[in-house]
């Protein structure tokens, strides 16, 4: 029975854990949700290693060389696994979470129905999952050395047929693989006994060809709609795998094509030498044997044959998603940016604030409210030595133009006045009355100092240079008094004796 999933969830790491998926003997698969920054979110399956397995050291072992050798497997036929966490004495394997349904029960499903499953879509689905094992098989470790992968647990409960219409194996809890940290105690059998290949219950060597047997097993109960083995103790089956003789699915179904009855049997064959020597060579006889169905057919069907399941699990997935997310996963980020550097204080408040602000059922609201902070206010979130930089540079343009200013405009001044006169009204300059009226008023303008800052002094002025005297002519009497002063070194009215 799984969860309830109106109950608080549990949040370990990065992840929330809601209500079960599946229950085995040696983990449960949960509904989970991945918790990031600024509101992200993403629904995942999360396989939690039971609590009295977790002390163990040999299962713990076990599952983390799941999570090692199926991240070096990357196939769209291989559930992907996307992060392992141990915390809270915890120990979690996050995977993908897929739209779909076990073959397991999709069989389980079609035999209550009494409607066997088409010969197509049968073979589809093997297919599918020969072509996933064989890349398991053909995996390679960071140097490039094989690992020699070995499933050693395919069976119908470890593939998922999606609505998408593709099949993928899951579970390599309990795989073999070079190099591999757990090692099976002496005399101890890994795996389901009806699908196991005779050599693996023999003791003998377990390699991808046992892992084709078990496949072919699970076809044939796909295309005969039952089981292949079946007995009332653990006795009676080994007896059955290994003496009994294996009937041709057609004798409990008809109309199947002599081509694809003929692979199902030789992928049955207790001799390794006359079985397939590899799941791709399997699933390409399979392909030749009859035309696999599409996957738009594979997925129609599945909806159809687990739609109540389906329904009630996207259901309680829509229920987790308009959940709110936790708030404190995005400030543990928000707080890392901080010490990093990364970002001012201030840019990190105006995010904490909007990651603050109540939901709106959607996480949407949080990226638009981060959008608008960068947008009207792009200074908040450059680094604070970009800022003083930028005003200091700003500061001490505008004072060199400023100085320019004064230099041109009074050494111009300057050329309309002749050494004797500003001898004489430097000498006179204290007496000499104020005029009533300025006709031609010049301002000189004042230097803009540049903006201080905590850190950084402000850069000294430059004082304007004296001007420099101008070179006396002999022109032509002209009327001096038009301009009856003349400026002096600091920009003040010198008064023209012979105007006065």
């Amino acid at each position: 029975m799984e969860a309830n999933l109106d109950a608080p969830a549990r949040t370990v790491g990065r992840y929330a854990i809601y209500g079960e998926i599946a229950m085995g003997g040696m983990a449960t698969v949960h509904y989970g949700r991945l918790l990031g920054p600024v509101g992200f979110a993403r629904t995942v399956a999360i396989k939690r290693l039971h609590p009295q397995y977790a002390r163990d050291p040999e299962f713990v072992s076990m599952f983390l060389d799941e999570a090692r050798l199926a991240a070096r497997i990357q196939h769209p036929n291989v559930c992907a696994t996307l992060d392992i966490v141990t915390a809270q004495g915890e120990l979690l394997l996050v995977l993908e979470y897929l739209k779909g349904e076990t073959l397991a029960r999709l069989m389980r499903s079609t035999r209550q129905a009494e409607q066997p499953i088409e010969p197509a879509i049968a073979a589809s689905i093997v297919a599918g999952a020969l072509h996933g094992l064989h890349a398991a098989h053909e995996a390679h470790n960071e140097r490039g050395a094989k690992l020699g992968i070995v499933h050693r647990d395919v069976s119908p409960q470890n593939i998922l047929v999606g609505v998408d219409g593709v099949s993928r194996v899951l579970d390599f809890g309990v795989a073999k693989a070079a190099g591999r940290f757990h090692t099976t105690r002496e005399g101890k059998v890994k795996g389901k006994l009806p699908y196991m290949a005779p050599e693996q219950l023999r003791g003998g060597e377990v390699d991808r060809q046992s892992d084709v047997y078990s496949a072919a097993v699970c076809l044939w109960e796909a295309l005969a709609g039952r089981k292949l083995f079946a007995a009332d103790s653990e006795g009676q089956l080994l007896e059955q795998i290994l003496l009994s003789r294996i009937e041709p699915p057609s004798k409990y179904v008809s109309n199947l094509p002599y081509e694809l009855e003929e692979v199902v049997m030789r992928g049955l064959e207790r001799d390794k030498t006359k079985r397939f020597t590899s799941a791709k060579e399997m699933a390409i006889a399979l392909q030749r044997a009859t035309p696999p169905a599409l996957a738009s057919d594979v997925g129609e069907w599945v909806e159809s044959s687990a739609g109540n399941a389906l329904s009630q699990r996207a259901a309680r997935v829509s229920q987790i998603e308009s959940s709110d997310p936790d708030i404190a996963a995005f400030r543990d980020v928000a707080s890392e940016l901080a010490r990093s550097g990364g970002y001012d204080a201030v840019s990190l408040r105006e995010l904490s604030a909007t990651a603050d602000a109540p939901a709106s059922g959607s996480h949407s609201s949080h990226l638009s409210n981060i959008s608008a902070i960068a947008k009207d206010g792009p200074a908040s979130i450059w680094p604070r030595h970009g800022q003083k930089r930028l005003l200091i540079g700003v500061g001490s343009a505008l004072a060199a133009i400023a100085i320019g200013l004064v230099v041109i405009l009074s050494a111009g001044s300057g050329t309309h006045s002749a050494t004797s006169d500003r001898s004489e009204a430097t000498a006179n300059a204290a007496t000499a009355p104020p005029p009533a009226t300025d006709p031609y008023p010049t301002v000189a303008p004042a230097p803009i100092p540049p903006p201080t800052t905590e850190s950084e002094e402000q850069p000294p002025v430059t004082k304007p240079p004296a001007p420099t005297k101008p070179t006396v002519k002999a022109y032509a009497p002209v009327n001096d008094c038009k301009i009856p002063y003349t400026l002096g070194p600091s920009g003040e009215h010198i008064y023209k004796r012979k105007c006065l």
